[in-house]
């Protein structure tokens, strides 16, 4: 993508059902669920560089011994940070104590890291500062083994001020308002309880207090502590716990809004937020990595049985579908397919922007995670260019020269990699200072690969703002002296902000809005600007329930292609000779070819949860009062 938006986070939790000799014998190692995490969590290095956490618990330790272990980076590269801090420490204990090489109850026992439940993040921060304290997983510590709870996820909160009261009204003092905190206080709340009235009941049948610990872990019903903690929950989540003594789950909210897989076989149950990564880390086929449905949650008690419980009634599954257009890696079986379709749905509204004239057009990419929309595209331009030849071939019938035919044959799509993406350039840019002056040389071109007069037609998986468009990629392929310069886009115009894990949270960011804005500045219609907002001010007070997303009416009097042709203008710079047309996927082409994932919030404003009709009435508030602060 040539803008540069977050991801959303990425999960993974790994339960082994063996005892840790197991992986020893087998496999060579103890640390065998700590490698396979490193895996696991570089597999979803897409989804998350602002930092990372691992965590793990061991089970069945003696009391004094510590059994819980956790550790977070947000270094430049903070999953090799993580990983390099726990070998460091793995290896110096093994050269202090050679002993412990081969006696796997001697590194448990002596060596944190090593356990049987552990959970790896990858983070995006979306809410609150960058900072390490921000970084997940989360802890809770008690002296009651089953009172600790360690929490990550892959989530938005869009009502965090309502949950936070809601710990304030139950007694609680949280210590910030962040939705993280606020989630893991409202289950910890809960496990308290359900812990509190398990101890009475067990002391009530004549155990001793000591007796009444392992007996806890095993009646204890994670199911109901989720059922009642996350009632109140508005967002899109996919929700990871570990419980001091070993229970673990994964949680997934009731639209599907965020993805969650998972996994399990006699030795492994594994969890994560993407398919591809559990495909190639555990080598499994992909019809043996599960979907969590929505609303439910993979439970994995202390003993290693697992099963689903339905935690929250399943809503309308609005499953994301920026996930399938741009987030989830596309070594994904569907996704990959998924993109390539959205290529060929595009081909049409190309083939009339260029009137047809393919022998003087070279179609190419934005590097390099456009590049699967670009195989779709190109297919389907072949299939018409197939299908055009027939018909000329046959209208010439038996007659036909071979020279005729070899012209005929000839004509096939021009393929040519245009622009060249400067990945060390990028890396070192990604930090506001100094963008504009630089921003412009994070693309290079591949000069000759485009004859002036040729029309360039290039694919990109969406246009959010459209700033490095305007200040690199179209001043740079006007070097090549095009006619006209088509840019792509596999997605829809993106028109509102999200609220559940993405970091789009302003409408003024977007140039889909700053168009339809010249466009009512144009026509003279800016009182319905006005209305809008005095109608979002009205609603500021109603429950979530009943706010009406009242910012699709900023959008209403124009079509589509009247917003993409003054983006076209908008993003041209003055000094350029080409001329620029863009051109956007339709929201009907993206639901045919995602048909799974129907979560299209970003683009029509039909939100999944009432907690983001909110979110976008407030954005406009603050674009209309000019603050320049997020909605959530």
């Amino acid at each position: 993508m040539s803008d540069a938006i977050k991801h959303e986070c990425g999960i993974s939790v790994i339960r082994l059902l063996k005892p840790l000799e197991y992986y020893k014998e087998k496999y060579g190692t103890a640390f065998y669920g700590v490698n396979k995490m490193y895996l696991m969590m570089e597999k979803q290095h897409n989804r998350g560089q602002d930092g990372a956490g691992f965590a793990s618990i061991k089970l069945d330790v003696a009391p004094g011994e510590r059994y819980m272990s956790r550790v977070r980076s947000i270094a430049q590269q903070p999953i090799q940070d993580i990983f390099a801090q726990i070998n460091d420490r793995i290896n110096t204990t093994l050269q202090q104590h050679p002993e412990y090489v081969d006696d796997v109850a001697a590194q448990k026992k002596n060596i944190p890291y090593i356990g049987e439940v552990l959970l790896g993040h990858v983070r995006y921060g979306t809410f609150g500062k960058n900072s390490i304290e921000s970084v997940h997983p989360f802890l809770r510590q008690n002296n009651w083994m089953h009172r600790n709870i360690i929490v990550a996820g892959n989530f938005n909160m869009t009502n965090v001020h309502e949950l936070f009261d809601n710990l304030i009204q139950i007694g609680q003092h949280p210590k910030e308002m962040a939705d993280t905190v606020t989630v893991m206080e409202k289950i910890g709340h809960f496990l308290d309880d359900a812990v509190a009235k398990l101890y009475k009941q067990i002391k009530k049948e004549g155990y001793t207090k000591q007796e009444a610990s392992p007996i806890i872990a095993d009646r204890l019903k994670v199911h109901k502590i989720l059922r009642r903690a996350a009632k109140n929950w508005d967002g899109g989540y996919a929700m990871a716990g570990l419980l001091g003594h070993g229970d673990a789950f994964v949680l997934r909210d009731p639209a599907g809004i965020r993805p969650t897989y998972y996994y399990q076989d006699d030795e492994v149950v594994v969890v994560a937020s993407e398919r591809p990564a559990i495909q190639t880390v555990f080598n499994v086929p992909y019809e043996e990595v599960k979907e969590l449905n929505p609303g439910s949650a993979i439970i994995i008690k202390k003993d290693g049985t697992s099963s689903i419980n339905q935690i929250l009634e399943p809503v309308e599954r609005k499953a994301c579908s920026f996930e399938r257009i741009y987030f989830s890696r596309g070594s994904d079986k569907e996704i990959y397919q998924e993109r390539k379709m959205l290529g060929r749905l595009l081909f049409p509204q190309i083939l009339k922007s260029i009137d047809h004239d393919i022998k003087n057009t070279v179609f190419s990419y934005i590097p390099n995670t456009a590049e699967t929309s670009f195989f779709g595209m190109v297919k389907e331009a072949q299939n018409y260019l197939n299908k055009r030849k027939e018909e000329q071939i046959l209208s010439i019938g038996s007659k036909i020269t071979s020279e005729e035919l070899h012209e005929i044959l000839e004509v096939r799509p021009r393929i040519e990699k245009v622009a060249i993406k400067d990945a060390k350039l990028r890396t070192f840019i990604t930090q506001d200072s100094s963008r504009d002056d630089l921003v412009a040389h994070v693309y290079d071109i591949s000069y000759g690969s485009v004859k002036k007069g040729d029309n360039l037609v290039i694919i990109d998986d969406s246009i959010v703002r459209g700033t490095t468009l305007k200040k690199s990629i179209l001043r740079i392929l006007d070097r090549l002296s095009p006619k006209k310069i088509i840019v792509v886009s596999s997605a829809p115009q993106i028109r509102y902000p999200d609220c559940y894990g993405i970091d789009m949270a302003k409408l003024e960011d977007f140039i889909a809005f700053r168009a339809a804005l010249a466009l009512h500045e144009e026509r003279l219609t800016m009182n319905v600007v006005d209305d809008i907002y005095d109608k979002c001010l009205e609603q500021v007070n109603n429950k979530d329930k009943d706010v009406i997303n009242y910012v699709r009416e900023f959008y209403a009097p124009f079509t589509p292609e009247e917003i993409s042709a003054k983006i076209g203008e908008l993003l041209s710079p003055e000094e350029i000779k080409a001329e620029v047309e863009i051109i956007y996927q339709s929201v009907e082409a993206l639901h045919e070819a995602c048909p799974k994932n129907l979560g299209d919030w970003y683009f029509t404003g039909h939100y999944p949860t009432p907690g983001g009709n909110r979110v976008v009435n407030k954005a406009f508030i603050n674009f209309y009062e000019g603050k320049n602060e997020r909605a959530y």
